[in-house]
């Protein structure tokens, strides 16, 4: 992998990632840009203990824009994009319109190729294994920025989920807190040392699951299945074998893996529903350890959360969405229609 690291007209930064370490990247942003300014702002609610990031300039932000004027596809002529160069493998730049910045963290775009009408599913194993590359650099550069205290590398897929770009990409967002969701799994990791005696919970709930019926499926080093409490209709969760806090932490046997099995769960997702329909959309979330202190979570370090991914759609049958209403998005409750056995045993169905 070459990485080369340079700014755009209103001086964001933006690294191509390159399969070739011979490729030469010295295009200019020929857009006349001025510098960006942004209102972010993080708010603790008092109540429910967590954050919410007020970001009112996010509404200028570019909604759905016609293919040949899609800012996340290689400048071509007098056709200017976010991406000065006229080609490149994955990308990486500052959100132009992003719900955190400086002192309330960060937020990037990843590009994961160049082809518009490509998915992360098409991609090949090469290319898989450069996202993969780049989501471990950003990682680790993020976690170094004084006001990072959480690295989240996500994508969002489809206009249901509410994506406004159709090119293939996901978003990493840097907080300046930990999330209330690792939250969540630190105190249920913390409760669950102190009564075991010392047993990770993690490590326990990836047993049990390995010998149940809900697994999708397992290679030598990864793990996928659909968990005993599946809050979405067709959930899945991966994990690698070995136990890592984070991205960083995976060793090259499971990295190398990585991309066959990545590519074989989305393309499952792909065929749920069958032939005819359009693409699932999906949510697909890597959860890693906090780079800040754990002091609130006693007994509990870096090296006991385990990281993984947590791939769901909110498709629950063909034609219908899975909508957060009164139970879910007023208690937090959720109700999920698919039994997650059931699910489990589509997602084995439907291998290629």
């Amino acid at each position: 992998m070459k990485k080369t690291s340079t700014r755009l007209a209103d001086g964001r930064e933006l690294i191509y990632y390159d399969l070739r370490d011979d490729t030469v990247r010295d295009a200019v942003d020929r857009r006349p840009l001025e510098r960006t300014h942004t209102t972010s702002e993080v708010r603790r609610d008092p109540l429910l203990g967590d954050q919410v990031a007020i970001a009112s300039h996010r509404q200028g932000r570019t909604y759905h824009p016609p293919a040949d004027q899609c800012p996340l596809c290689p400048t071509e002529g007098d056709r200017l994009s976010e991406i000065p160069d006229s080609s490149y493998d994955v990308v990486v730049f500052e959100n132009r319109f992003p719900s955190l910045a400086g002192d309330s963290g960060r937020c990037e775009v990843v590009c994961f190729t160049s082809d518009h009408d490509a998915s992360f599913a098409s991609l090949t194993e090469e290319q898989a294994a450069l996202v993969l590359d780049a989501w471990t650099d950003r990682t680790s550069e993020l976690s170094h920025l004084p006001s990072v205290e959480q690295v989240f590398c996500f994508e969002n897929r489809g206009e249901e989920i509410g994506v406004t770009l159709g090119h293939p990409h996901g978003q990493i967002y840097a907080y300046p807190f930990t999330t209330p969701r690792t939250a969540l799994m630190l105190r249920s990791l913390a409760a669950h040392k102190e009564a075991t005696g010392g047993e990770n919970l993690f490590d326990a709930v990836l047993a049990r699951e390995l010998t149940d019926e809900r697994v999708v499926l397992e290679s030598e080093h990864w793990a996928a299945f659909v968990p005993y409490s599946a809050h979405w209709p067709y959930e899945v969760h991966l994990y690698p074998k070995r136990r890592v806090p984070d991205l960083l932490g995976l060793d090259e046997a499971a990295r190398s893996e990585f991309p066959q099995v990545y590519l074989e769960l989305l393309r499952r997702f792909d065929r749920i529903f069958g032939e005819g329909e359009p693409p699932t959309p999906y949510i697909a979330a890597w959860h890693q350890a906090p780079f800040g202190t754990l002091e609130e979570f006693e007994g509990v370090t870096r090296d006991d959360f385990a990281l993984h991914l947590e791939l769901f759609t909110i498709r629950r049958t063909s034609g219908k969405l899975k909508f957060l209403a009164g139970s879910e998005s007023g208690m937090s409750v959720f109700i999920n229609d698919v039994p997650p056995e059931r699910a489990a045993e589509r997602l084995r169905e439907v291998a290629s």
